[in-house]
């Protein structure tokens, strides 16, 4: 009895193995990564987050209109007027591929920054601090400083621009364009 009991526990643990294997619980899909492969060997990605539609939190100390209502942004002096905001982050094609978040304040208190940190499950993470001023062309540039997982051996920099909705557009205040340009860290000299 007791030699029945041993086997068909551990015949419930094989079966319960190989189910768990054959057959996953959880799917997870993964968008087709849209890469633009350079002749210099390195790589662009561009991404887009429309807004309002988009935006998934707003805080900003002393604002009425943060995202989402009610949020209560700490108003401590050691953080000015620094602003933080999420946002769903789109590929060409359109779809959600992850999030951003990107940090801004022109507080001595803090010394005035920009910093994106976009986050893609499938992926990784890419930390880009981005310079104060646009440039006569309109975008902000940037340098990648960190990345997770596919990012973290490469470097690179990021382009950021805001493009005005157009009227009947169904993103009344536009949108803004990330462009990711990555290569591979140089390696050692011979």
């Amino acid at each position: 009895m007791f030699k029945t009991f041993v086997f068909g526990i551990i015949l419930g643990l094989f079966g319960t193995g190989a189910l768990a294997y054959f057959a996953p619980v959880i799917d997870i899909h993964r968008e087709r990564s849209l890469i633009e492969v350079q002749p210099n060997g390195g790589n662009v990605e561009e991404y887009r987050i429309n807004l309002p539609r988009d935006r998934i939190m707003v805080g900003l100390a002393g604002s009425k209109e943060s995202l989402p209502a009610g949020l209560d942004w700490p108003g401590a002096d050691r953080l000015g007027d620094t602003q933080a905001e999420i946002f769903k982050v789109r590929n060409r094609d359109n779809a959600v591929i992850g999030v951003a978040s990107r940090l801004a304040s022109s507080a001595d208190s803090t010394g005035s920054f920009i910093e994106w940190a976009l986050h893609f499950p499938a992926r990784g993470t890419l930390y880009t601090q981005m310079a104060l001023a646009h440039s006569p062309e309109g975008f902000r540039t940037g340098v990648m400083r960190a990345g997770t997982r596919d990012f973290l051996d490469l470097s690179g920099t990021m382009r950021e621009r805001f493009v005005a909705g157009k009227d009947g557009d169904s993103d009344a205040q536009g949108h803004i364009e990330l462009q990711a340009i990555l290569v591979a860290p140089l390696g050692d000299v011979e």
